[in-house]
Formats: C-alpha cells, sequence, structure tokens
C-alpha cells in the first residue's frame, strides 16, 4: 500500500503544470469560447448585426435630410426667403428687415439689430455695464458682525451648494415657469397667432437684442407716433409676469390705449435665450432701455415702464437705473419675494427658502422703487389670489413701503395706522366711508405739499408733517395713499382694461 500510495502521489505531481505554465484558463481559444457563451463580453457576432442597424438607421436619416433638402431647394419661397435672409445678415436695411417680418422661423437665425456696446456714451460712462452685467441691489448678510474665518466658509459651504442646486433646479422653474420647455410647447400656437397680429394687425417690428451676458432678447415695437392720438409719443416698455410673453402679455392694454409700445420675453422665453435669473433679467432690461433711447430715439422723459406681476423686478430696476425715466406703472406686483416664496413652501424650509431667495432670487422691488424719485401708480387686485401672503387680505406691502420712505414723517403711528385700515376695506364704499370719516380736504393737502416741494425741492425723502397734528397727518396720509394706489376689483391674471390704464400722479 505504501508503495502504491508513492506511485499515485507522484502521478498527480506530474499532471500538476509547473507554476509558470499557464493553465487551460489562460489558454486564449478556450478563452474565447467562454466569452462566445454569455461570459458576459461583447464577441464578434454580437458587434455586426448592432453596426447594421446603426448603419441603416444613419443611411435612414441622412436619406430624409437630403429629400428634405432637396424639397426646400426646389421650393421657390423658401429659396426667396434664404434670399431674404442672406441678404438682412448682410444689409440690416428697413426693407429687408420688413421682407423678413413676413416670414415665421427659427429665432436663432434672426439677425442681432442692436448690440449692448452700441451706444457710444456706454464706453464713456461710468456707470456702464460691464461683461458680467449691470449692478444690482446687493442683499445684506444674514448674521452680521460674524467673523468670516475659513472655518465658517467650510461650515457655511454645505447650504451654500444646497441653495444653489435648488435655485438651479426647482426654485428657477417654480419662479419663471414661462421658461419651461413643455409649457412653451403647449403655448406655441397662441404665441405664434399672437406674434401674428402684432406683426400684420399693428405695423409691430421684431427685433433682436443682444445683452451684456450674451443672451439674446425677443422684442417686438409698435410705432404709434405717426397717427393723432397725443398719447403716441409716449413709448410703454412692458415687462411681462413669471408666465408671460409680449405676444399674449400685457401689452395688449397700452396698445389699446393708444400708446407706442416695446415688448419683450424674459430670457428663456419664447426667442430669448438664457435663463431667467435677476441679473440676467437686469442685464435685458437694460439693453431694452438702451434699444429705445438710442435706436428708436425715445428720450427718456417719453419712457414709461410698465411691468405685470414679477415684471415689477425688471421695472423697478430700470426706474432706479434711468432716473430720468417719466413714469412707473406696477400692476399686481410686491414688495419682496421672500414672504411669497415662505408661503407655499412648509415651515420646516424656512431656513432655506430664505437663503436661496436671498442669494440667487433675490427680487427686491420695494428696495429698488425707494431709488426713483418720479412718479409712481401702484395698482393692487382687489380679490388677488397670488400676490397674498394671508388667506383673507391682498398683500400691500410695497404701497406701505413706498409711502413710508417718501413721507416719514406723514407716515408716522396715525398716519399708518389709519392707512391700513383704508387698505384693509373690503369695498369701494368702505374706502369711501374711511375717508370721509377724516373729513380729508384735498385743496389743503395739495397745497401744503406744493408748499413744501416750493421751499425744499422735489427730492425724497419729504420732512412734510414734522410740526403737523395728528389729524392733518391722517387726512394728508390718506390723500397720498388715494394718488399713489388705485384699487382694480379682478383676480391677478385679468388684463387690465385700456381705461384703468392711466399715468400716476404728480404736483
Amino acid at each position: 500500500p505504501g508503495l502504491e500510495f508513492q506511485h499515485d502521489l507522484n502521478m498527480s505531481r506530474t499532471r500538476c503544470p509547473p507554476p509558470n505554465r499557464p493553465t487551460y484558463f489562460g489558454d486564449p481559444r478556450v478563452l474565447a469560447f467562454v466569452k462566445a457563451e454569455g461570459g458576459g463580453y461583447l464577441s464578434l457576432s454580437k458587434v455586426v448585426p448592432f453596426s447594421h442597424y446603426a448603419g441603416t438607421l444613419l443611411l435612414l436619416l441622412a436619406g430624409v435630410a437630403c429629400l428634405r433638402g432637396i424639397g426646400r431647394w426646389t421650393n421657390p419661397q423658401y429659396r426667396q426667403f434664404i434670399t431674404i435672409l442672406e441678404a438682412t445678415h448682410r444689409n440690416h436695411s428697413a426693407e429687408n428687415k420688413r421682407q423678413l417680418a413676413n416670414y415665421n422661423f427659427d429665432f436663432k437665425s434672426w439677425p442681432v439689430d442692436f448690440h449692448w456696446e452700441e451706444p457710444s456714451s456706454r464706453k464713456e460712462s461710468r456707470g456702464g455695464p460691464s461683461r458680467q452685467g449691470v449692478a444690482l441691489l446687493r442683499p445684506e448678510p444674514l448674521h452680521r458682525g460674524t467673523a468670516d474665518t475659513l472655518l465658517n466658509r467650510v461650515k457655511k459651504l454645505p447650504c451654500q451648494i444646497t441653495s444653489y442646486l435648488v435655485a438651479h433646479t426647482l426654485g428657477r422653474r417654480m419662479l419663471y415657469p414661462g421658461s419651461v420647455y413643455l409649457l412653451q410647447k403647449a403655448l406655441m400656437p397662441m404665441l405664434l397667432q399672437g406674434q401674428a397680429r402684432l406683426v400684420e394687425e399693428c405695423n409691430g417690428r421684431r427685433a433682436k437684442l443682444l445683452a451684456c451676458d450674451g443672451n439674446e432678447i425677443d422684442t417686438m415695437f409698435v410705432d404709434r407716433r405717426g397717427t393723432a392720438e397725443p398719447q403716441g409719443q409716449k413709448l410703454v416698455i412692458c415687462c411681462e409676469g413669471n408666465a408671460g410673453f409680449y405676444e399674449v402679455g400685457c401689452i395688449s392694454t397700452p396698445l389699446e390705449a393708444g400708446y407706442s409700445v416695446l415688448g419683450w420675453n424674459h430670457p428663456g422665453f419664447a426667442g430669448s435665450t438664457g435663463v431667467p435669473f435677476p441679473q440676467n433679467e437686469a442685464n435685458a432690461m437694460d439693453v431694452v432701455v438702451q434699444f429705445a433711447i438710442h435706436r428708436l430715439g425715445f428720450q427718456p422723459q417719453d419712457i414709461i415702464i410698465y411691468a405685470w406681476s414679477i415684471g415689477g423686478f425688471t421695472a423697478t430696476w430700470a426706474a432706479m437705473s434711468y432716473p430720468d425715466i417719466s413714469a412707473v406703472i406696477l400692476d399686481a406686483s410686491f414688495d419682496d419675494l421672500v414672504p411669497l416664496a415662505l408661503k407655499v413652501m412648509p415651515d420646516s424650509w424656512r431656513g432655506l427658502v430664505t437663503r436661496t431667495v436671498r442669494q440667487h432670487l433675490n427680487l427686491n422691488n420695494a428696495e429698488q422703487l425707494c431709488r426713483y424719485q418720479g412718479p409712481v401708480l401702484l395698482i393692487r387686485r382687489t380679490k388677488d389670489e397670488i400676490i397674498t401672503t394671508t388667506p383673507s387680505s391682498v398683500h400691500y406691502a410695497l404701497r406701505l413701503k413706498l409711502l413710508q420712505y417718501r413721507y416719514p414723517r406723514v407716515m408716522a403711528e396715525e398716519g399708518l395706522r389709519v392707512v391700513r385700515q383704508w387698505l384693509e376695506a373690503s369695498s369701494q364704499l368702505e374706502e369711501a366711508s374711511i375717508y370721509s370719516r377724516w373729513e380729508v380736504e384735498e385743496d389743503w393737502c395739495l397745497s401744503v405739499l406744493r408748499s413744501y416741494q416750493a421751499e425744499h425741492g422735489p427730492d425724497f425723502p419729504w420732512s412734510v408733517g414734522e410740526d403737523m397734528s395728528a389729524d392733518g397727518r391722517r387726512q394728508l396720509a390718506l390723500f397720498l395713499a388715494q394718488k399713489y394706489l388705485h384699487n382694480f376689483e379682478a383676480t391677478h391674471c385679468t388684463p387690465l382694461p385700456a381705461p384703468n390704464f392711466q399715468m400716476p400722479w404728480h404736483l
């Protein structure tokens, strides 16, 4: 038995390959067999049919493209369109633009009509925009007085990253739903119909403006200066809402009122490129105003800024940046985005929402409006279901902040209290009752304001009412509130009728 065991052990040793010799698992022929039989690798037998399918698909696509090209080339209307488009790119004459406006095509191919650097005064002005954008009012830090050390920056980094992601994904689309591709696709037939109406019935002129950030802004201009109506000499620049387009937006109100009108779409809306963040919005508004002044030939004193809803941000920015414009009309707008954002988000997200809005979506309308010295009209929708922070009252903080800034002595305790009562009135009858209860003498109020203006000048804030009785401040506060605020009994999205489009009051 010992010999047999030794023999078997020797035989097993002779059958085992030496360590340096490859086993059968390393044999290339066996490895190829394992791979072909489902070892998880891509074999030649699988690659060949896939390449056939891909090649067939590419040939079909190439054939479709060739057929489309042949069809376009044999179409005389398309060849005429291409001829006009190429001629317009070479020569931006009015006749070429007029012929090009008869066609509806991808706005990316539309030639640029106005460049943000085109005005010669821009290169010399100290307040002109740079390629990074125009100047905005920056929010104050949330924790003032905290040392900005490296450790604090590291601690804030996760919150800053979260705020950035929320703002650039969910936040921007919730704030500007008109920039969502699917919504634009659904509204495209209506937009094309509205655009055709402006061009054919109102002789509108479409133009592409290039902003300082590289975004292309789609605009429509209707010129009424050649008509007999005196208001046609004034230009109304319309700023649309968060789902509004100039094709079907608030532009119709000043048009029906007889004004010359310039409408434009937010970045990322319809023909405009980019995304509607505050910086891009202000850049777009800047090139629109420059286009109105330097290309359309309107003086700032002949320009009126009219905004609906979220368009109040760009309107107040323009009023702050161009203080010589004639007037500002804000319809169904708000003072600050934070209270409205907190209303629709969970309470547990309060810190994240506030931080995200302040850092990335800071629409500070009231702060910008207070930097403007000209006439202002605030239109409040009494049945507004959007611009409200409580279920039972319409948001009116913008009105109070403007009056408190311009007339701080009048809007003291007594004046502020009576104006709040007037704003919270549930009907016009109740408003008139409050107004008559305090026996407001309009002639006396006008004489007081004119005397102060003649003595101290027109610049706000005014100290009028400093040496006035409590009853006098109440009368003056109600008088000013009625002059600055007009109520419109409608919901948020109801179009403003032309008779309600009135110029702001001024001394």
